[in-house]
């Protein structure tokens, strides 16, 4: 059975079984990526020899802790199958295949955002898979580059015909991950048929994403903010408390396409605003009405793609 752990400030609070682990995510803060070795050596004693994709996510700060960097990670018995290529890593336990995140400092935005993509495809042809298996990507770029955005539409086109999109998410961090990299990006893949989940929003016809993917009994959803699916405006602006019920109620919508609810859900990953962390505890009962059983990973970007957006959560649900 495969596990989403809540975060630990710093490796050495982890407490599982290493062989179990197949996905790290550090969540690094710009005191963490002024010396990333150190993070490096955190991880390998922590690690030792078990290889492990690592995602590595610039955030502001981590909700809960005044840390230079968090670390959550998903288990599985065994830790699945890996796949190497290079310095890079890919685990397959339980149909899911894990991969590190990726980028490049070469080229403009939208040729580090195909590099990207064509980088994923080369770690999931390892595992005898392709794009076609994505089920979720997450992409981090910069508020600068914000209206340059729309241009990473061209290669996801190329390189993500389907027949079923992933789900995405799209988070604006100014520190890049490392100095050049106008991009990093997350990818989730599934080993089985896909079936996109989607309410009816025609918005998404013809975008190079889906509202969410079901990969046998998980079910990885993309990214939500208080966006209205038929007008395509954001509401409740300047409300954290209404957006939240907004998004959560949206998500709940897209999970009943699979007969879920919200108590199917496992993990949030939420990205707020700097704006809204003040009010963030008042959004805490929202979130235990809506996902009881959801382990919740919250940590402050940038900003987010649309401006009004103060809160962007990225759920991930599994079927009875």
């Amino acid at each position: 059975m495969t596990v989403y752990l809540p975060a630990v400030p710093g490796y050495h609070h982890l407490d599982v079984p290493v062989g179990d682990i197949v996905h790290v995510t550090e969540y690094v803060t710009t005191a963490a990526l002024a010396d990333p070795a150190l993070l490096d050596a955190a991880r390998f004693a922590a690690l030792g020899g078990h290889q492990v994709p690592v995602s590595r996510v610039p955030v502001e700060t981590i909700i809960g802790w005044e840390v230079p960097y968090a670390v959550a990670v998903i288990t599985h018995p065994g830790g699945g199958d890996l796949f190497t290529d290079g310095d890079d890593v890919i685990r397959v336990a339980g149909g899911i295949a894990y991969l590190p995140s990726v980028h490049t400092t070469d080229g403009d935005f939208r040729d580090q955002y195909r590099w990207c993509l064509e980088r994923i495809a080369t770690l999931l042809a390892t595992a005898g898979l392709d794009t076609g298996a994505l089920v979720r990507t997450v992409d981090y770029t910069a508020t600068a580059t914000r209206a340059e955005y729309p241009r990473c539409g061209r290669p996801r086109r190329d390189l993500l015909q389907g027949p079923v999109h992933p789900g995405a998410a799209g988070i604006l961090v100014d520190v890049p991950v490392t100095p050049g990299a106008q991009v990093s990006l997350d990818a989730v893949a599934a080993t089985g048929p896909l079936t996109a989940l989607n309410p009816g929003w025609a918005r998404y016809d013809t975008l190079t994403y889906k509202p969410a993917v079901r990969a046998g009994r998980n079910i990885f959803l993309a990214g939500f903010g208080a966006l209205d699916p038929v007008s395509q405006r954001a509401i409740h602006e300047d409300d954290l408390v209404g957006q939240a019920a907004f998004v959560y109620r949206s998500i709940e919508t897209v999970l009943a396409e699979a007969g879920a609810t919200g108590e199917n859900v496992v993990h949030l990953a939420e990205y707020l605003t700097p704006e809204a962390v003040a009010g963030y505890p008042r959004t805490n009962f929202l979130r235990a009405k809506h996902f009881p059983n959801a382990v919740v990973t919250s940590v402050v970007c940038s900003a987010l793609l649309r401006p009004e957006f103060l809160l962007e959560t990225v759920p991930t649900a599994v079927l009875g």
